[in-house]
């Protein structure tokens, strides 16, 4: 892959950074306490987001609590509660997916109208709780085998990571699809979605793969998936020539020229360090990362380095509310892995914005990073604002 020009600027350039005296773990621990506020005891789910959200804010609270062990007690009994409680709210299989042009919208409660259903793995006890946290749309699914993949890391708590492999072991049931006999679709069972073949669901296939090559590198199955994945991802016509990835397929498998969300931007970056590291740290993958992250950075970014996506203020929710956190989470990742200065302004300029224009005094966080707060605010906002206070914590 090589740069555009446009992404050439971002990269090369030594940038000038955040003030120094910034705080940002403070930041962060504070929007943990304030995120608490939204977690429901008695679900193990955060209130006021939708199901897949959720294992994002898992995620946020884990990153955090990599960083500080006075957070990590209180991660982990959050881990436990939600494994144990959050199986009794999962959506199954009333989750229905639409995607626009310019939108991407989760609804629950309503069963798709169902057009086939691609068989499941039958569950085992090897496979821990993962029944517990898979409904009908893969890339659901994806999010929380991550989240899980995550809090085994920090636990070392052997279910969760069974429960990951069990997700995984789902997912794969979603392909290959009728695109060059790869990939997966979106989901199962919805009249929209069954047959979409979508950039995040092939995102977090990859990235699921990739984490658990690292974590059970016995299993060769993880990372020729993962190998097997972005092979086909990287052919399939998702990027485009800014490097930039849109939403997802043509029926006849074209480029649909859909929106380029950050989410998309995001998840790659982190699937290809895992399959880096996993690969024995080649630097191909790496190299493919910075050239995506720079394409990301060169089309969602505004003259101030602040992250936004095209919804913004007014469209966003339920689902891309999310997304710009997920975008910090993996870029830090990828900052972490192979340093750019470029990576470092855009996490600090971010989190600097946060904390000093998107923040009510209750220290709430909302959806337009680069201010003024706008209402409405909720987990989903705060959460994902929160990941790019983590992200700036743990490059600071």
């Amino acid at each position: 892959m090589k740069l555009t020009a446009k992404s050439a600027a971002v990269i090369l350039p030594l940038l000038q950074f955040a003030a120094a005296d910034a705080d940002y773990l403070s930041y962060a621990t504070t929007a943990f306490n304030t995120l608490q506020q939204w977690y429901n005891q008695t679900s193990g789910i955060y209130d006021s987001m939708g199901w897949w959200n959720g294992a994002n804010a898992l995620t946020a609270v884990g990153d955090l609590a990599a960083l500080d062990s006075g957070v990590l007690a209180q991660a982990s009994g959050i881990f436990s509660s939600t494994y144990q409680k959050a199986p009794a709210v999962n959506p199954s299989n009333e989750v229905t997916k639409i995607a626009t042009p310019d939108s991407v919208r989760t609804i629950y409660g309503q069963p798709p109208r169902k057009v086939g259903r691609r068989d499941m793995k039958k569950r085992s006890v090897e496979d821990g709780n993962a029944a517990g946290f898979i409904d009908t749309c893969y890339d659901d699914n994806g999010w929380w085998a991550l989240a899980w993949t995550q809090a085994w890391d920090l636990t070392q708590q052997d279910e969760y990571l069974a429960t990951a492999k069990g997700i995984f072991d789902q997912m794969s049931t979603g392909g290959p699809t009728n695109c060059s006999n790869g990939g997966i679709i979106w989901c199962q069972t919805n009249v929209n979605t069954s047959y979409y073949v979508n950039a995040i669901a092939n995102e977090l296939y990859l990235s699921v793969a990739a984490h658990l090559a690292n974590r059970d590198p016995s299993n060769s199955t993880y990372l020729d998936t993962a190998k097997n994945q972005w092979d086909w991802f990287q052919k399939s016509g998702l990027i485009n020539s800014d490097n930039t990835i849109n939403d997802g397929l043509t029926l006849d498998c074209q480029n649909n020229g859909d929106n380029v969300w950050s989410y998309n931007m995001g998840v790659i970056l982190g699937a290809l360090v895992q399959l880096d590291k996993a690969a024995g740290s080649t630097g191909e993958y790496i190299s493919s990362a910075h050239t995506l992250a720079a394409a990301g950075i060169a089309n969602l970014t505004d003259s101030n380095h602040i992250l936004h996506d095209t919804c913004e203020p007014d469209t966003c929710a339920p689902d891309a509310t999310q997304f710009k956190g997920i975008f910090m989470r993996n870029l830090q990742a990828l900052h972490q892995a192979s340093p750019m200065d470029a990576y470092k302004q855009v996490i600090l300029a971010n989190a600097d914005a946060i904390w000093a224009d998107d923040r009510n005094d209750q220290n709430q966080l909302s959806v337009v990073w680069s201010g003024p707060f706008v209402n409405p605010v909720n987990a989903s906002t705060h959460s994902s604002a929160m990941d790019a206070l983590v992200a700036a914590a743990a490059i600071s």
